[in-house]
């Protein structure tokens, strides 16, 4: 298969689940057991992705292999990838206090030497929905002119009732390209508004916002840029314990040094996804829903 029909999942699992209180990408939320990384799968398959990239810690690499591997045989190439904490850090940024790898971005990078070819990247605890995968594997079947993709979901359909979430707020231009976007940390609802908590005070967020899940389209090319600015993040931020080095600045830093451009689109119509244990049975019954209109199977593999 030629390159230009090849097409990667990048599945970032190695998060702690600190809120969730265990491994949440690979606790049971679907009739049968599924994972929500399950479903995220299924919809890679069926939308024409041909590799998958798991990026986890060493500590669950081989439970994450014994889970899937055995689904996905015959159905699409597999490979496993360790986020450690000091993988593709200089030893000069090297920092003893750090207690967990640099974050998404860093993640990404992690797979640098995996991947070849466009490539999808998706958190492994949110279910996005099949349109999600079809608009990214559409994006790519044309011509993207070197664009890179996010595919934008809308503020208010992205919150959590249980408490704090953090998302990428974008700004887009006339054309649809993305302009700017903000990871903030800390967004609550209150009442009938969305706020962000910042340093210098709390931020009213229009519920429209488009916002990124971090379900992004990347070529390969995306690698040596994402290098050059996670060792001029390091440099800034070495000696910071909880920096963290996000998928956002990729695209901030890619779009102020015309280093590339990032087209928002579609397929963001459905989004659930665990921060908070409180979270699980909601996504259950989301999913039991999906399948009781016949959007998937009730034993995804069998």
């Amino acid at each position: 298969m030629s390159d230009k029909k090849k097409l990667t999942l990048l599945v970032l699992a190695a998060g702690m689940g600190s809120r969730y209180g265990g491994i949440k990408q690979i606790d049971g939320f679907g009739p049968s057991g599924e994972t929500i990384m399950d479903y995220s799968l299924f919809d890679a398959i069926r939308s024409g992705f041909t590799k998958v990239v798991f990026i986890v810690r060493e500590e669950i690499k081989d439970t994450v292999k014994e889970i899937f591997l055995p689904r996905l045989k015959g159905k699409i190439e597999a490979e496993f990838v360790v986020q450690s904490l000091d993988k593709m850090v200089p030893d000069e940024y090297k920092n003893n206090e750090r207690t967990k790898p640099w974050g998404t971005a860093h993640a990404v990078l992690c797979a640098k030497d995996t991947i070849n070819e466009p490539f999808a990247v998706i958190n492994a605890d949110d279910f996005y929905g099949r349109g999600a995968f079809e608009s990214v594997a559409r994006f790519f079947a044309g011509d993207t002119q070197g664009a890179h993709a996010m595919v934008g979901y809308t503020l208010k359909n992205v919150l959590s009732e249980n408490g704090s979430v953090s998302r990428g707020c974008g700004e887009q231009d006339a054309n649809g390209y993305l302009k700017s976007v903000v990871e903030r940390t800390v967004i609550v609802k209150e009442g009938d508004k969305i706020i962000s908590k910042e340093k210098d005070g709390d931020l009213e967020l229009s519920p429209e916002t488009p916002t990124s899940m971090n379900f992004w389209g990347f070529h390969p090319s995306v690698f040596p840029m994402t290098q050059t600015m996670f060792e001029e993040f390091l440099k800034e931020n070495a000696t910071n314990p909880k920096a963290e080095f996000f998928i956002p600045i990729i695209g901030n830093k890619m779009i102020q040094k015309g280093l590339g451009k990032v087209k928002i689109i579609g397929g963001g119509d459905i989004w659930f996804g665990v921060t908070y244990k409180e979270d699980k049975d909601e996504v259950s019954g989301k999913i039991k829903e999906l399948v009781a209109k016949g959007e998937y199977p009730s034993n995804l593999w069998a």
